[in-house]
């Protein structure tokens, strides 16, 4: 996946994510989880919410996130 970026930055990427796609606005090499904070290499993101604009190191930390979502709203 990460072939398909820019890897000349180091450090944390800007990313955009999109329905099933991303997009690298500052290239960089990982990107944190919304929730947990973990670094998240590029090559391993799996998981993110379009809506949110976030990333996610697990599926345990989208429900997480998901079920702070419904206790808030």
């Amino acid at each position: 996946m990460l072939g398909r970026y820019d890897r000349s930055g180091s450090g944390e990427a800007v990313v955009e994510y999109g329905d099933g796609t991303m997009r690298v606005i500052k290239p960089g090499t990982f990107v944190r989880c919304a929730v947990t904070g973990t670094a998240i290499p590029l090559d391993d993101l799996r998981y993110w919410s379009v809506d949110r604009q976030e990333a996610y190191a697990t599926p345990e930390a989208v429900m997480e996130r998901l079920a702070g979502s419904a206790k808030a709203g």
